[in-house]
């Protein structure tokens, strides 16, 4: 199992380079399924939002009509019927948080 410790995020900010979250890999299980990686696809929605509340500057995803038949990382691809979903949470929180920065400033929220 990956541990997602989002404070790497804003660490990864300071650096001035835009911050790109990987959000199907993120719930990979290396091996767990053993020649290929199991995974929790379940989890996708919760780490993104995550993500996007911590600021990320972009969000990578897998996405596939039909994940059990995916060529490539079956256990953990999106499924595209849960693609508007998940982006539209993603964009509520991002939205929230610059809410929140203009608010009461960064020193305040982050």
């Amino acid at each position: 199992m990956l541990v997602n410790d989002m404070r790497c995020l804003p660490i990864m900010q300071k650096t001035g380079y835009p911050v790109c979250y990987d959000a199907t890999h993120s719930i990979q299980m290396p091996t767990s399924m053993g020649d290929i990686s199991g995974g929790q696809r379940e989890f996708i929605p919760y780490l993104t939002r995550a993500a996007a509340a911590c600021g990320i500057d972009a969000l990578f995803a897998e996405i596939h009509n039909d994940p059990k038949n995916a060529k490539s990382d079956p256990n953990t691809v999106l499924n595209v019927k849960d693609l508007k979903h998940v982006l539209g949470q993603a964009k509520i929180m991002h939205e929230m948080r610059l809410e929140l920065l203009e608010k009461f400033g960064p020193d305040n929220v982050e």
